[in-house]
């Protein structure tokens, strides 16, 4: 019996243990959480082998050592060191607000395939082609501008309005 009652508590604590690993450590599902889960199951079926008042006990038990050791971990600040404490307070600028209009000319600052950088009055933007590939250091004309996406072509191309 005391036999039985080791094996229960070894194969629980080690799936409470991988479990908690997998929700506080591991992103995605992990051999950790797989498992666990296998642990636990193996765990409650053994306790229900032995007995159905072993089987309760021993669902309750872990469920109840599960909850504490779940409310511990996040209520401690043993996490503070690999946690992201960083604010961030910027906001994505459309390109309606940086005065860029149809017409306007700049110069690409990667290959635009189709998307990529472009300078136009000195600001760098996420321009965008017509389909073409535009290289590097290529002139290139404003033909629309919506929200966040500038529609550009090579300077020496017709404008083709849309």
């Amino acid at each position: 019996m005391i036999l039985d009652i080791v094996i229960i508590a070894f194969l629980m604590g080690i799936a409470i243990a991988l479990i908690l690993l997998e929700i506080f450590l591991l992103p995605g599902i992990t051999f950790a959480g797989i498992g666990g889960t296998l642990f636990a199951i193996g765990g409650v079926i053994y306790a229900y082998t032995i007995g159905t008042t072993a089987g309760h006990i021993t669902l309750i038990v872990s469920a109840i050592t599960f909850g504490g050791a779940f409310a511990w971990l996040l209520r401690s600040k043993s996490f503070n060191k690999v946690a992201l404490h960083t604010d961030i307070d910027s906001k994505v600028t459309s390109t309606r607000e940086l005065d860029i209009h149809p017409g306007d000319e700049g110069l690409t600052l990667s290959r635009l395939a189709p998307i990529g950088k472009a300078s136009i009055h000195g600001l760098t933007v996420e321009a965008k082609s017509t389909g073409e590939f535009i290289d590097e250091n290529t002139p290139i004309r404003v033909l629309r501008v919506d929200g966040y996406n500038v529609l550009v072509t090579k300077k020496d191309e017709n404008i083709i309005h849309s």
